[in-house]
């Protein structure tokens, strides 16, 4: 019989779409995949991929201690009847009261910081709070993963999880066997895309105001924004404000799409100007099917997008600076433009590849487990 092993996050959307690849892996290693998320519209092909989904209540913008000590109290129940080899865990309510309940019940803590959030771009108080809940939560942890190297000299320097605990990964990897250049999609006119949950520190207001300021000197260019509106989050883009943008004709806006492949494929760049990231799955996709990017220079992004290389990269909340990038990726000749997306793919190719991300879990779950890696 299979050995069980939780894996745990805010939606089961991103355990679906980001994932996927080390859900398949410790199933072929011999595990019994169990999720605890949230239902969403997403869990049947959870269930479909032959993971046992367990909903659980998150409230992931919710500040309330009462429903929080709920949230602890469920994972408690769940996981002393599971009684998992080992707890995996991403974003910060599963992180910190995952961790703390598998904690107490003694089960192997493997967590994942794949991005700090509003709490560290905007410091104050519930940045105070959130830095205690970590320190707590991890302080047993078997294997700390981050995805960029700023935010795990961040943690270790604010105490929050001991160096030799803290490892990194390449993001959450890509398949490059999914993503691969399309030439045959290119545009005829200029195309920047960006994907993101529909949030105000993914940038995309400036992305909006960019997009009119280079539209007023090159109206050929088209603006398109894939994601998620109302999202969980303090910082979300309403629908109102989307539905002004697309009436002053700046962007278009595409929706949900469970594949993002055809989108990427059709665009002359990938654009985010994020506040602050851990490691961007926009732009890791976008690198895997050779298109050039355009980013902000700030921790996270700059870990895929590199000046000089196959990015620029413009100022965090500077709609002029990303103009400004957005206007000088419109003045490359073809070979210019193609050389970048080339880059892109190769940085991808060389660093990125889903693999790497796969053993080192395997090799983080062997270790806390003094289970075979390669069971």
């Amino acid at each position: 019989m299979n050995q069980p092993i939780v894996l745990s996050i805010n939606t089961s959307w991103n355990l679906v779409n980001f994932r996927r690849n080390l859900i398949v892996r410790l199933q072929q290693a011999g595990f019994e995949v169990i999720a605890l998320a949230p239902r969403d519209a997403h869990s049947d092909a959870l269930v479909a991929m032959g993971v046992r989904h367990i909903p659980v209540e998150i409230d992931s913008k919710g500040l309330s201690p009462f429903n929080d000590l709920k949230l602890a109290a469920q994972y408690w129940r769940i996981l002393r009847r599971i009684r998992p080899v080992a707890f995996l865990g991403w974003t910060i309510k599963p992180n910190v009261y995952g961790s703390l309940a598998a904690n107490a019940l003694g089960i192997p803590v493997i967590n994942n910081i794949s991005g700090l959030g509003t709490a560290f771009i905007k410091v104050g108080l519930l940045t105070r709070v959130v830095e205690m809940l970590y320190r707590t939560a991890l302080a047993r942890s078997a294997t700390v993963f981050f995805q960029n190297r700023h935010d795990c000299d961040l943690f270790v320097a604010q105490r929050l999880v001991r160096r030799e605990k803290a490892k990194l990964l390449p993001g959450s990897g890509i398949d490059l066997g999914q993503f691969v250049p399309d030439p045959a999609g290119q545009p005829s006119h200029p195309v920047f895309l960006m994907v993101a949950r529909l949030l105000r520190d993914k940038g995309v207001v400036e992305f909006a105001d960019a997009a009119r300021i280079v539209r007023a000197s090159r109206p050929d260019a088209q603006f398109q924004l894939l994601g998620f509106l109302d999202v969980q989050n303090r910082t979300a883009i309403d629908r109102a404000m989307v539905d002004r943008w697309e009436e002053e004709g700046i962007l278009r806006y595409l929706g949900e799409a469970a594949d993002v492949r055809p989108y990427l494929a059709s665009a002359t760049a990938v654009v985010l100007p994020s506040y602050r990231e851990g490691m961007p799955r926009s732009l890791l996709e976008g690198a895997a099917m050779g298109r050039p990017l355009i980013a902000t220079d700030v921790p996270g992004c700059t870990e895929i997008a590199r000046a000089g290389e196959n990015a620029f990269l413009c100022a965090p909340r500077d709609a002029r600076s990303l103009a400004d990038a957005m206007l000088a990726l419109l003045a490359l000749d073809p070979a210019a433009l193609a050389a970048m997306g080339r880059r892109s793919r190769e940085i991808a190719e060389r660093e990125f590849d889903v693999s790497v991300v796969e053993a080192r879990y395997l090799d983080a779950i062997a270790s806390a487990t003094k289970r075979p890696a390669t069971a």
